[in-house]
């Protein structure tokens, strides 16, 4: 057994300074060389344990941290989203992580997205505050430790740097954890580290690797050992074309030993096994980033993880991001594990639910398992694109549920030949590269749909509703009666049924006109004329006498247990008025029985 080096997530923020940090510690630029200072690719950088030592000077030493852990590995992310691409059977890839929040900014959608997948996976992590160099009055001091620095600042600097800390500590506390920071923590096994830096300066980043190595050496040494002989295990990062080498993987092996002519087993978009041998691993010399290297791979005949390497290889084109990386051995099923491990995660249900779109095996695990926490059902859950077929499934979902004419696509596009489907369907998309973005516009539009139907439905309930026969305006008594009438409360519509005080049915109303203009519905306090069918004046009511409108007991209930806040004051007097009426007749007229 051999013990590797703690494999490093870098999670936060678009520009709160992920890639700044790595630079910092790699004395690289390629922040600088990036469009818009955005990472636009997976990298991983190997950082030695003497590379550590360097930067560390005597702090590690005062530590008392033991050579056990070789070094730290670490993967520089996309912004938020690739982390969940890095996965392995059973959870995440990264054994730790750093969180990084722009101390002045503090957190951000993408930012809560990668506290969400911290939480989800049960990776250890910390939280690296970032660009102290830009709080008011802040006087920086070049690769200094925090704490040196820290205590240089003036007492107001030092007050606000502590408030803006205390805002994480409250924002973490909120998302479910104890934080505090790095220097007051008193049990780093349930407590998160703040950690505040800045990577422009290197101010804290000794604090940040002494840390990061302690955490591994305290905690996960057992999780750490390899079987440095064994066939290696890993999970590709990205495939693309590499000049004179044709269609290569970057991966990160975390298991095992990786040999030339290896066979390896890969995941394909069509959720199947495939195998190839490989031509030849690269290595990026130490320091060198992966996607900084074009000139600077070594090629090797093998590799022991923890590694990012690049290789070459036949038929790789069909092979998906995030695909578990197997070396096939008579000791094994290996084709056996990666299709349980894609089972694990696709999901068709054929029953009812949206359907889910990503672009990676880790991305659509992260997808499902919120989804499944919020209880929405998932008719089928794939890799890649959307297509004709996904758009024909998600038309018959929403024949069965129009909430679930869904489909969530999750940093995937609509095939070119599926558009036009998709625009002639009432199918809705919900695509973006925010997962947690994602699910909010799709419960905010759900929402909206019941908050329609909601109200569809209560428009379409007899609600309570009153008004009084005019004294001398009786113009025709009977077939049908037309009296002059004023609206006392509620809402009067043509059709609705009417009782009297008795609770005994007096008609229903014909029609109501007010100057030669037929009206549909009147509201408190209009005149009308109404003409009331199958009444008859003198018979059922009396000129002065008040009529209501019939409410059914089903509609009285909905009322009652759902609707009761939407009445108008008017219309809640009258509805218990109506109320009396009724139990005169029946006692246990509205009352909700046992299994209701």
């Amino acid at each position: 057994m051999k013990i590797r080096s703690p494999i490093v997530s870098v999670l936060g923020h678009v520009d709160h300074g992920k890639t700044t940090l790595l630079d910092y510690i790699r004395g690289s630029t390629i922040a600088d060389k990036e469009a818009g200072g955005i990472t636009q690719h997976i990298g991983a950088t190997e950082i030695p344990n003497d590379t550590i030592e360097d930067i560390c000077g005597n702090f590690i030493s005062k530590l008392a941290i033991k050579d056990l852990i070789p070094g730290l590995f670490f993967i520089d992310t996309p912004g938020h989203a690739a982390f969940t691409s890095l996965r392995k059977r059973g959870g995440a890839l990264a054994d730790l992580a750093v969180l990084i929040v722009d101390i002045n900014d503090g957190f951000k959608p993408q930012t809560f997205e990668a506290l969400n997948i911290l939480k989800m996976y049960k990776t250890p992590f910390i939280v690296v505050a970032n660009k102290i160099d830009m709080i008011f009055g802040w006087e920086s001091h070049e690769n200094a430790s925090f704490k040196e620095s820290f205590n240089q600042q003036a007492q107001s600097v030092k007050q606000e740097l502590e408030n803006k800390v205390y805002e994480i500590v409250g924002t973490l506390y909120k998302e479910g954890f104890q934080s505090e920071r790095f220097d007051r923590v008193s049990d780093f096994a349930s407590q998160i580290s703040i950690i505040p830096i800045s990577a422009k300066s290197g101010e804290g980043i000794i604090e940040v690797l002494a840390m990061l190595l302690g955490l591994a050496q305290e905690y996960l040494t057992e999780q750490l050992e390899i079987h440095e002989d064994a066939p290696a295990k890993g999970t590709v990062l990205e495939i693309k074309e590499e000049t004179g080498l044709g269609m290569t993987i970057d991966a990160i092996i975390y298991d095992g030993v990786l040999r030339t002519n290896d066979e390896l087993a890969l995941m394909s978009s069509s959720n199947e096994v495939l195998t190839t041998n490989i031509r030849s691993i690269l290595r990026p010399l130490p320091l060198e980033e992966m996607r900084d290297s074009k000139k600077k791979f070594k090629k090797v005949d093998e590799v022991v993880a923890a590694a990012g390497i690049k290789i070459a290889a036949p038929n790789l084109d069909d092979v998906v991001s995030g695909s578990p990386l197997r070396v096939v051995n008579e000791e094994e099923d290996v084709k056996e594990e990666i299709l349980k491990e894609i089972e694990d995660i696709t999901i068709d249900t054929e029953d009812e639910g949206i359907l889910v779109k990503a672009d990676t095996l880790g991305s659509l695990e992260a997808i499902v398992k919120l989804l499944k926490e919020l209880n929405i059902p998932i008719r089928s859950a794939d890799i890649g694109d959307v297509n004709r077929r996904d758009i024909i499934n998600s038309s018959i979902a929403l024949e069965e549920d129009d909430a679930h004419g869904a489909i969530i696509a999750f940093n995937v596009g609509v095939h070119p030949n599926s558009l036009e489907d998709l625009n002639k369907s009432d199918v809705r998309l919900f695509e973006g590269d925010v997962i947690y973005q994602i699910i909010e516009e799709y419960e905010e539009w759900i929402k909206q749909k019941e908050e329609a139907k909601k109200k569809a439905f209560y428009d379409a309930i007899v609600k309570p509703a009153k008004f009084m026969v005019l004294p001398k305006l009786i113009f025709r008594q009977s077939k049908p009666a037309i009296v002059g009438i004023e609206s006392l409360s509620g809402t009067l519509k043509q059709g609705q049924k009417l009782v009297n005080k008795n609770g005994e049915i007096v008609g229903s109303i014909a029609s109501m006109e007010d100057k030669g203009e037929t009206l549909p519905d009147i509201t408190r306090g209009q005149r009308v004329a109404m003409a009331i069918k199958d009444a008859i004046v003198g018979k059922h009511f009396d000129e002065g006498d008040e009529l209501f409108v019939d409410v059914p007991e089903k509609h009285y209930k909905f009322i009652e247990r759902e609707f009761k806040d939407k009445l108008t004051e008017d219309e809640f007097e009258t509805l218990y008025e109506f109320l009396e009426i009724k139990r005169k007749q029946e006692p246990d007229w509205g009352r909700f029985g046992l299994f209701e």
